[in-house]
């Protein structure tokens, strides 16, 4: 699933995109194209105000390996939405939060000549800034983020037919991050396709 998005706009854009305050520990900003376990930006509700905010993309889950011994693993992406780890975050509107971007990758299921899955990208052409639905918490590394999957659209099944980001219309940011869990999660279905194009 999306292992890979770019946010290719200056932090200045999403002030005014977002009516978001500055951050309360302004970091170096993120590179354009984001990675898990890399920090990228998100934009979180605070006391009624939305503030921006760098957080690592990942949650931390420890396994156990094949040796038995305990392997990190960062979870990306939230696709089961009634599993316990994800449950508690979803509940909490301010664990809610949106993460912006302006294009997501996915890998294509036929290899080229030179052997390797192509790469495609996605975007909303009439948004140069979009928004995945996102939860975020607080660990002791310091706050960590991921984001809703849901099925493809038409756009995106063709390249990959498990999943794909829940990106939300921006009329439904403010219910992403205000509304009971019931209602918000109203918002876990696939984008409209003629909205999106691919690369």
């Amino acid at each position: 699933m999306c292992n890979r998005y770019a946010l290719s706009v200056p932090a200045s854009s999403l002030f005014p995109r977002y009516n978001a305050t500055q951050p309360t520990n302004p970091v170096a900003a993120p590179a354009p194209e984001l990675f898990p376990r890399k920090p990228a930006y998100v934009v979180r509700e605070a006391d009624g105000v939305r503030v921006l905010d760098v957080m690592a993309w990942g949650f931390p889950m420890m396994t156990k390996g094949k040796s038995g011994k305990d392997i990190r693993k960062d979870v990306t992406n939230v696709r089961n939405l009634t599993s316990p780890f994800w449950r508690s975050a979803l509940a909490n509107p301010s664990q809610r939060c949106l993460v912006p971007f302006t294009r997501f990758s996915e890998y294509g299921q036929v290899r080229g000549d030179d052997g390797k899955l192509p790469l495609h990208w996605f975007n909303v052409p009439s948004r140069p800034i979009t928004s995945f639905a996102g939860i975020w918490r607080p660990t002791e590394e310091g706050p960590v983020f991921a984001f809703l999957t849901t099925d493809p659209n038409a756009v995106v099944a063709p390249i990959h037919p498990k999943a794909m980001p829940v990106l939300l219309h921006p009329e439904d940011e403010e219910r992403w991050l205000t509304a009971p869990m019931l209602e918000a999660l109203e918002l876990a279905a696939p984008f409209p396709s003629q909205l999106m194009q691919v690369e």
